[in-house]
Formats: C-alpha cells, structure tokens, sequence
C-alpha cells in the first residue's frame, strides 16, 4: 500500500522520527540514502521517500509491501501521528466518526 502525509518538519526530523520510531514496532533498518530509508521486519518491508513539497513543506511517501490494511500499515499511520505531535506536542488523537 501507499501512504502520504504532509508535515512543516524538516527532512532530517522526518527521517530521525522514523529512525527513532521503527524500530519500536520490530521494524530494522535495511538501507538509507539521503531522502530515503527502508525497514524490514516480521511484519513486512517499508519504504519511506521524503520530499519537499513547495518548499514549505515535506511529503513523506511510505510504501508497504502488503495487500490490504496489515499492521505495518497501521504503525505507518501511528508514525503519522507521531510526526504530527513533534510539530505540535498539544495534539490528541480523536476518532473521526
């Protein structure tokens, strides 16, 4: 699956949450370069892009290799949530029904 999420954090606070955060979840790094890294684990492969996204702002892409909403999707939604309470420590997680 494909996952998109726009954040005002820098690239390099993307890339050290999802080093920081990954590894949590029984996810080791594989591979970096210099706007991307992959993780690997039981749960699945994990593929993080980070680009600028009008220069204001950095897209964060994470490819999944599962079918469906499997429980690496899932913590890729919790990274999304952690990335927004590092830009604002104030945020609570509500239900959106």
């Amino acid at each position: 699956m494909r996952h998109f999420h726009r954040t005002p954090l820098t690239p390099d606070d993307v890339l050290a949450s999802a080093d920081r955060f990954f590894p949590t979840v029984g996810l080791t790094r594989s591979a970096s370069e210099m706007r991307s890294r992959t993780f690997s684990g039981v749960l699945g492969v994990l593929r993080l892009m980070i680009k600028m996204d009008g220069g204001h702002a950095t897209l964060v892409e994470a490819h999944t290799d599962q079918v469906g909403e499997s429980r690496l999707d899932k913590n890729v939604k919790k990274f999304f949530v952690a990335l927004h309470r590092v830009d604002d420590p104030r945020h609570e997680i509500e239900a959106g029904y």
